[in-house]
């Protein structure tokens, strides 16, 4: 009766870790950039249940007890999304599975979000204002002008060559990358090539949360949570009518 209430109380847990997930999904819809964090629900480690037989030392087999389920660790998608059109001279979207390099007060991140601009010294940055990075992992400053950016990266000002913007690769950013602040990434080691996709001027990369699934899983989880919170209940008018009748003896 007690692993009954451990059952339920760690789908309890293991739901509203899943909600967390969908919840920050469905914030970011509209983050360019923006990669949905994955998640799904994982078994315990059952036990073999066996009825003992008298005179015999073979226990018949009756099936396996659930001890419960718990919330797989988070994995990112890095899938991407599609491109929008916006018609900024500093609005980037990479075509591939490159991520922009960005300087912050923790070290180099990763992004896929391209809404740049320039600071009052004229430097590359992001909207959180962190600075933009080029191959050589230094900043960018661009003077005023007609801006082009090409598909290496390689930004004019008026016809003049004003710097590259970097393009880091991963071979595997899912297990080669791990979620910072805010739209960022981090990587476990280094960038292995420097020279992945291309970019396109005038368009940012969507968010790949996809709403109507988010909306459909986060019923779902709700309708899991419930019926583990009435398992709970049924447990818990169970155990208090056992030790009722225990009491009278």
């Amino acid at each position: 009766m007690i692993k009954g209430f451990y059952a339920a109380a760690s789908a309890m847990l293991a739901n509203l870790t899943r909600q967390e997930h969908l919840s920050h999904n469905i914030a970011n819809i509209d983050t360019p950039g923006f990669k949905q964090v994955m998640t799904s629900m994982d078994d315990f480690v059952e036990t073999g249940i066996y009825y003992p037989q008298p005179g015999n030392i073979n226990h018949s087999y009756l099936g396996n007890l659930g001890l419960g389920v718990e919330s797989s660790p988070a994995i990112t998608d890095f899938s991407e999304a599609g491109l929008q059109h916006t018609g900024q001279p500093l609005d980037l979207a990479i075509n591939g599975n490159g991520f922009f390099q960005v300087e912050t007060d923790n070290g180099t991140r990763y992004t896929r979000d391209g809404r740049f601009s320039r600071d009052a010294e004229g430097q590359l940055v992001t909207v959180d204002g962190y600075l933009v990075l080029d191959n050589n992992e230094a900043p960018i400053t661009i003077d005023p002008g007609l801006i082009a950016v090409g598909p290496d990266g390689s930004i004019s000002v008026n016809g003049v060559q004003a710097g590259q913007i970097g393009i880091a690769g991963f071979e595997d950013p899912a297990v080669e990358l791990t979620a910072a602040e805010g739209n960022l990434f981090e990587a476990t080691g280094g960038a292995t090539s420097i020279e992945v996709g291309s970019m396109q001027q005038g368009f940012l990369e969507g968010s790949n949360a996809d709403p109507a699934r988010l909306t459909t899983q986060m019923v779902q989880v709700a309708r899991a949570y419930e019926a583990a919170q009435r398992l709970v209940q049924s447990q818990d008018e169970l155990l208090g009518r056992a030790i009722s009748t225990l009491g009278r003896f």
